[in-house]
């Protein structure tokens, strides 16, 4: 991705609810790594500190971006890193790639595995020309298979939590990891987009699901329902920050869009994705904080 570039006004709009409470947030998926992120890196950690956002999980994708992450690790205590091949970038991997996963997960201390997973969507409906996929071979299921099931019998040996992408494949992501080792400690199935009935059959296996501030959006209804059904200690919340964007309405910060146009998601909107998970569930936020907050460290640790 590119970054945007030069000095640009940046301002965010804080609501009341959270604002002063002293219980602590957390993020379980986002790409604080991202260069979209960069020219707002040293904002975003103040923020956190103002709404409590305790630590997060900072997945790597690529090869291209493993040391990024680690980096980021070492100089802030609160960001919990983590190493994968994402289905998207499997098509352009280097031969020396399961050699260079290992290494970042060897030189990096309380390093997990992810964004690693599945996407038929890629394959079978994205556009020829969709800017987020240039420059990218689009690697076919089989491949894709391959590759998340090597990096999952990784996690599983060392007992790593493994943070999973599914999109339009969550019939082979469930045969592949009803046949593969799994990591005890579990795994987390971020932004997750199945139905409850297959929602059950990964817990089972030892699913986490993270609900992201974009399924707020008016039109996400089916996802809405889900989330107002799963265990409560299953729970867990997510940006995707850059990624999957809210709605203007509920950001509570808010960045410039890049020079090309694109919307930028400040991960301190997990406020908003809290917010809005507690009302869906019909619980109050702090019972909500509260429960996020043991299931996170149960799964990823103190």
């Amino acid at each position: 991705m590119i970054a945007a570039c030069g000095t640009v006004a940046y301002s965010y709009n804080l609501r009341g609810y959270l604002m002063h409470s002293a219980a602590p947030l957390f993020d379980a998926h986002n790409h604080l790594q991202d260069e979209w992120l960069l020219p707002y890196r040293q904002t975003i950690f103040s923020d956190f500190a103002r709404i409590n956002i305790k630590a997060c999980v900072v997945n790597g994708t690529s090869e291209s971006d493993w040391a990024d992450v680690a980096a980021l690790a070492r100089t802030h205590e609160m960001v919990i890193p983590s190493f994968g091949l994402h289905p998207w970038d499997v098509g352009n991997r280097t031969p020396e790639w399961q050699a260079r996963f290992l290494d970042a997960l060897q030189n990096t201390p309380n390093a997990f595995v992810g964004e690693i997973g599945l996407d038929r969507w890629m394959i079978d409906h994205a556009r020829a020309d969709d800017p987020r996929l240039h420059g990218l071979r689009r690697a076919p299921l089989n491949e894709q298979i391959e590759a998340f099931r090597w990096q999952l019998m990784v996690a599983a040996e060392r007992n790593l939590p493994a943070s999973i992408h599914c999109l339009e494949a969550f019939g082979p992501l469930l045969d592949v990891l009803s046949s593969t080792p799994l990591p005890r400690r579990g795994f987390l199935l971020h932004a997750y987009s199945g139905s409850i009935e297959m929602a059950a059959a990964f817990a089972k296996l030892g699913a986490y699901f993270s609900f992201n501030g974009a399924f707020l959006e008016p039109r996400k209804q089916s996802r809405r329902d889900v989330f107002a059904q799963i265990p409560g200690d299953r729970l867990l919340v997510e940006t995707d920050a850059p990624a999957m964007c809210l709605t203007p309405a509920l950001e509570i910060f808010k960045l410039p869009p890049t020079p090309e146009g694109h919307q930028i998601n400040h991960p301190g909107n997990a406020v908003s994705a809290y917010d809005g998970l507690a009302r869906l569930r019909r619980t109050t936020t702090d019972c909500l904080v509260t429960q996020v907050a043991e299931n996170f460290r149960r799964l990823f640790g103190s």
